[in-house]
């Protein structure tokens, strides 16, 4: 993406302030748009859990209405059955939560490397060679 950079700016004046900001917004963006999916996918999983969780309350009162309350094993292991589905919402909520803010901290990290590398290569007219700790595969996909 630098050696673009150069490419497209080549013979403009160091003041293409506007041109860096574009490309920069555009560049964010792509890697950006997935945030508030992620967001949401982790705001519906705890309801999704509770949804399962009164289902299967509903079902060991409906065994209650036919057994009667006097089988307590059977409605503990109806109970315990039913709360299964609101253990699973959270657990997929909060390792969605961790996973989200990692991957928010890397955008983030990756902003500030674009904009170094870019004010970089507009003072110095190169792009200095900087570790990021990743590596470019054949494809052009970073790995670590």
């Amino acid at each position: 993406m630098i050696a673009g950079w150069h490419e497209h700016t080549r013979g403009l004046p160091k003041s293409e302030q506007p041109l860096r900001n574009r490309l920069t917004r555009c560049t964010m963006g792509r890697v950006d748009r997935n945030i508030p999916l992620i967001k949401t996918i982790i705001a519906v999983c705890p309801l999704l859990g509770l949804l399962g969780t009164v289902t299967g309350m509903v079902a060991v009162f409906d065994v209650m209405s036919v057994a009667g309350t006097g089988n307590a094993r059977a409605m503990a292991a109806g109970v315990s059955r039913a709360t299964i589905p609101t253990m699973a919402g959270m657990v997929v909520a909060l390792s969605g939560l961790l996973a989200m803010l990692w991957l928010k901290q890397r955008c983030n990290k990756e902003r500030d490397y674009l904009n170094r590398q870019l004010s970089l290569s507009q003072n110095q007219g190169s792009v200095p060679a900087m570790d990021t700790g990743l590596s470019v595969t054949e494809q052009g996909r970073e790995t670590r």
